[in-house]
């Protein structure tokens, strides 16, 4: 993974909000979810919710569907699972260690 993308990313998340948006995307799975859902989830203004959504999207862990009039979101489980990777890469020194690996996510193909 691209370490700019990485830094990106963990930027993107740094935030209280774009955390929440984010959690809450995973929950609900590769279908996603409607702006207008998130917002009434989360109590978030629907100007705010798009300024957090523009910067998960620029970091590539939100997707935007468009559906008729709706935008469904969803997280990007692609780049979720590769910043994990990137991140516990070196576990350990390279040894074998006692952290399990990660079960596969409901966005994981089978």
């Amino acid at each position: 993974m691209d370490s700019n993308l990485v830094v990106r990313a963990l930027g993107a998340l740094a935030h209280e909000s774009r955390l929440a948006i984010f959690r809450a995307l995973v929950v609900a799975g590769p279908d996603g979810m409607p702006a207008g859902e998130i917002a009434q989830r989360l109590g978030l203004s629907p100007s705010s919710l798009s300024f957090h959504l523009k910067d998960l999207s620029h970091a590539c862990l939100v997707i935007g569907n468009q559906q008729g009039r709706f935008i469904f979101y969803s997280a990007n489980f692609d780049a979720m699972n590769g910043l994990v990777g990137f991140l516990t890469e070196n576990c350990c020194a390279g040894a074998t260690c006692a952290v399990n690996a990660t079960p596969p996510c409901c966005g994981d193909p089978k």
